[in-house]
């Protein structure tokens, strides 16, 4: 390589590590239990949130391994709708305040 050609190095966007999708003052906590499946719990972190795959990995295993995780965080109804649809499976879940 030529050490006459200047290198141009790109700027790059820090990255949020908000890894729930939008912002709003509220958040969705799930709770573990004894009877739902990672893949019903995936699936049903998938329609209510829109996350992607990884992510509904990451948070069941939380959900599993910790005893909850928040799930989502947006304004109150984006957060009450999520909710209402996650707790269709039987899961327990909270709206919340984010402080």
């Amino acid at each position: 390589m030529s050490t006459s050609t200047p290198i141009i190095t790109p700027e790059i966007e820090p990255q949020s590590t908000d890894r729930s999708g939008g912002g709003g003052g509220w958040l969705v906590t799930v709770f573990d239990n004894d009877y739902n499946t990672y893949d019903e719990v995936m699936m049903v972190l998938l329609m209510a949130t829109g996350c992607d795959q990884q992510e509904a990995a990451i948070e069941t295993w939380e959900i599993d391994h910790l005893g909850s995780s928040v799930v989502h965080r947006a304004g109150r109804e984006e957060c009450d709708d999520a909710a209402q649809i996650i707790a269709r499976i039987g899961i327990r879940v909270e709206v919340s305040e984010d402080e």
